[in-house]
């Protein structure tokens, strides 16, 4: 997924590297997929170059998805709940799946994504069997389909490979719908990861740990020792809710930070995703450790999980990034003001994180966690990928452009480049009709 034909852009303003607020007129140059210079400051654009008005960043980094969850928005809000009673709906959608209906479903999702500003995402895929968990006759047929539903869509993948293989933190086996997910053992789940290489140069593998109910302690290394000798993130599901604090304390005598920590899961190449109920040592652990975290605020209210401790992690030197998790809202712009505003109504306080610290996790850090270092800002030698944000709709007039994380959404998205291709033009899917792909896609895995 990479352009071939040199281009030129005019940016009105653009967010560069180190900068605490965007520059007027720079002028980008794309080839063969990269950017070239990029030049603030030039006050009349070359007569080949695109002129795009409003704000142009850095294509978002989406560090943390479940595709086929979707599916569930806006549903299931008809009485009182949690977590737990939300699981259930979840599972009743898993268990409808096969590899055509994921491809559709995933391709419109990814091509939402997209028209959001998203150039790259972090599937966390634990729906790997047929339902009753029998394999398929290719174990990987569907990450085969979200590696081919993000080529469609025109965005990078990270697949995060799930090791899922319990459905408590005592041990407890899989049970319907949660046998699609299990391979039985560690060792068979690097069995069947290793036969898979993602098709097309827009994919990497990744691991995941789902979390410590899912993965027994004696096994969890074995799951991070294979990501080690890839060079491959790992990614895994840490402390979102109580119980499972409480119940790994129960049986285990320890947080789950202090368990992952001891069996060697921590450090410079995981991602933690969530990390909400966090003890002090907890923090320091994760900071120590080198250990990034993904905050999904938008799904931790809407399964009314709770307010990390981002700030505090981020003053620890954990490296902050942002996912939309069960899409309830596919929209970074919305996830990093969250992270921000959940901060001030839990501690009656405002400003802990800069506008800039905003951009960055929503852009370099998740692609770094995402295994793409190369991407995530606009400089010369990155990946082009580029999101510009109009600054004259009804949410964005009169806002200075570093106020754009705390105005915009998606409906100001009007342009995106994926690796040099333009992917959206003018507020719209270049190849795909996304409300109707949705539509369509949706209604054929709920009842």
């Amino acid at each position: 997924m990479t352009g071939t034909d040199p281009a030129r852009y005019h940016a009105e303003y653009a967010w560069l590297p180190d900068r605490p607020e965007p520059d007027a007129d720079v002028l980008i140059e794309v080839l063969d997929g990269r950017f070239g210079a990029v030049t603030p400051g030039v006050p009349v654009p070359p007569p080949d170059a695109r002129r795009l008005p409003g704000l142009t960043l850095p294509g978002l980094a989406n560090a943390h998805s479940h595709a086929f969850h979707r599916a569930l928005r806006g549903r299931g809000h008809g009485g009182r709940g949690d977590f737990w009673t939300w699981r259930d709906t979840m599972y009743a959608v898993a268990d409808r799946l096969d590899p055509e209906r994921y491809l559709a479903l995933a391709r419109a999702t990814y091509a939402e994504m997209a028209l959001a500003g998203i150039t790259c995402v972090g599937e966390f895929h634990y729906l790997h069997h047929a339902p009753g968990g029998v394999p398929y006759a290719d174990p990987n047929v569907l990450g085969a389909a979200l590696v081919e539903a993000a080529a469609q869509a025109g965005v990078r993948l990270t697949l995060l490979d799930t090791c899922y293989l319990t459905a408590t933190v005592d041990g407890q086996p899989l049970a319907g719908p949660q046998r699609r997910f299990g391979d039985g053992d560690a060792a068979r789940w690097a069995g069947r990861v290793a036969e898979f290489t993602p098709a097309g140069g827009h994919a990497r593998l990744g691991a995941a740990i789902h979390s410590v109910r899912a993965v027994p302690a004696d096994q969890l290394a074995e799951v991070a020792g294979w990501a080690r000798d890839r060079a491959a993130p790992l990614h895994l599901h840490l402390s979102e809710q109580p119980a499972e604090n409480e119940a790994c304390l129960a049986y285990h005598g320890k947080s789950p930070t202090a368990l992952l920590a001891e069996a060697g899961v921590l450090g410079p190449a995981t991602t933690a995703v969530h990390a909400t109920h966090l003890s002090e040592p907890d923090v320091g652990v994760l900071g120590s450790s080198g250990t990034g975290v993904c905050a999904c605020p938008t799904t931790e209210r809407e399964l009314a999980d709770g307010v990390g401790p981002f700030r505090r992690l981020a003053d620890e030197g954990v490296a902050i990034s942002l996912g939309s998790d069960s899409h309830a809202v596919l929209d970074l712009f919305e996830e990093a003001r969250a992270v921000e505003l959940n901060l001030r109504l839990a501690t009656l306080t405002r400003g802990h994180f800069t506008p800039a610290e905003l951009l960055r996790a929503a852009t370099e850090t998740g692609h770094a966690a995402l295994g793409w270092p190369d991407a995530g800002t606009l400089a010369t030698g990155d990946r082009a990928d580029l999101v510009t944000v109009r600054l004259d709709s009804a949410r964005t007039a009169g806002v200075p452009p570093v106020g754009v994380f705390f105005a915009a959404g998606t409906a100001d998205v009007t342009d995106v480049l994926t690796d040099g291709r333009p992917v959206v033009r003018e507020g719209r899917h270049v190849r795909l009709d996304v409300p109707a792909e949705l539509s369509a896609a949706i209604a054929a895995v709920t009842p």
